[in-house]
């Protein structure tokens, strides 16, 4: 097993943001698992599916991807706690909002063990017990598909109340930079510093995208970014359903803001997706629009998120020199 495909992929450089798909046996997952080299480093992570035999290999994500799932997660459950405490809700029971994220979870089925995480989830939490109830997926310039069958299998597999997705879709940035070496860390940060410089001053006129510096794109426009939602009401459905989304809404298309119509609870979204209504006796509240979406946290968090993701893309091309 030393050498299987799974093992190759695993200990090769990864792209930030990659997920690899490779079919493998459960014990090639188990040997994997057990000598991943990131000692220090949470990444690369391992899933499985042992009904389909796939091995999925997880690189470590783009600031874009983890910003953008931090941003989601805090301002709804913000929202969940503002609406409590206008509502009169007692404190105690705000408490029990909770947040988790890089969660992984083991899960027995009659079609097999799947292994594999959520990007984030709000939870609630009373008396040592936890009931997931919304799942957040984020894809950039991910397949729709994978992203898709991620948030359905949070909702169908975990049983989360609500799924919410969001698709961020970068265009093809064309030709890549070559490495560059450095023995001296300090032209080598500089170096780092004026492309961050160039970049912010683009940003400007391009809050999107592109990013370009030396002739090379380092961030390509947007070219959609999607935000939907996914429910269930079968108890019973098996884990493996892809769900349709029961709202959708383009936030951006072709590299400009196009969101101006998005409810901001997303039409649907509302205190009892983030608490269980027996926690609150019944009361009205439940109903309660959780209003998140807001364009001017989108904007501010994503612009700055695209330029830290085309920095870090320029960091990883301008590398120093391993002493021996």
């Amino acid at each position: 097993m030393e050498h299987s495909v799974l093992m190759n992929v695993v200990r090769r450089p990864l792209s930030p943001d990659a997920k690899i798909e490779i079919t493998a046996t459960c014990a090639e997952y188990e040997y994997a698992q057990a000598h991943l080299d990131n000692e220090g480093n949470k990444f690369p992570r391992l899933w499985y599916d042992s009904a389909s035999q796939l091995a999925t290999v997880v690189a470590a994500p783009t600031p874009l991807h983890s910003d953008m799932v931090a941003e989601l997660m805090g301002h709804l459950s913000d929202a969940c706690n503002d609406v409590m405490r206008c509502g009169g809700i007692s404190e105690t029971i705000r408490e029990g909002v909770s947040r988790s994220n890089d969660t992984t979870m083991r899960t027995d089925t009659r079609d097999g063990l799947t292994i594999r995480e959520w990007d984030a989830a709000i939870r609630y939490v009373v008396n040592d017990e936890e009931t997931l109830m919304v799942a957040f997926e984020i894809g950039v310039s991910q397949t729709y598909g994978n992203l898709r069958a991620a948030i359905s299998w949070c909702v169908c597999a975990l049983h989360c109340r609500l799924g919410i997705a969001m698709n961020i879709v970068e265009k093809n940035r064309g030709e890549r930079a070559s490495v560059r070496f450095y023995t001296c860390e300090q032209e080598r940060n500089a170096i780092i510093q004026q492309a961050r410089d160039e970049l912010r001053l683009q940003l400007r006129q391009h809050p999107f995208g592109p990013l370009e510096w030396n002739n090379i794109t380092w961030f390509g426009k947007l070219r959609k970014v999607v935000i939907e939602t996914f429910r269930n009401e079968d108890p019973n459905c098996p884990p493996g359903t892809l769900l349709e989304p029961t709202q959708s809404f383009v936030i951006v298309r072709d590299g400009r803001f196009s969101g101006e119509d998005v409810p901001p609870n997303l039409k649907e979204i509302v205190l009892g997706d983030c608490v269980p209504s027996h926690i609150l006796s019944g009361s009205e509240i439940v109903t309660a629009p959780l209003d998140f979406f807001r364009r001017s946290w989108f904007e501010a968090k994503i612009r700055i998120s695209i330029l830290n993701t085309a920095v870090q893309r320029v960091a990883e091309k301008h590398r120093m020199v391993r002493a021996h």
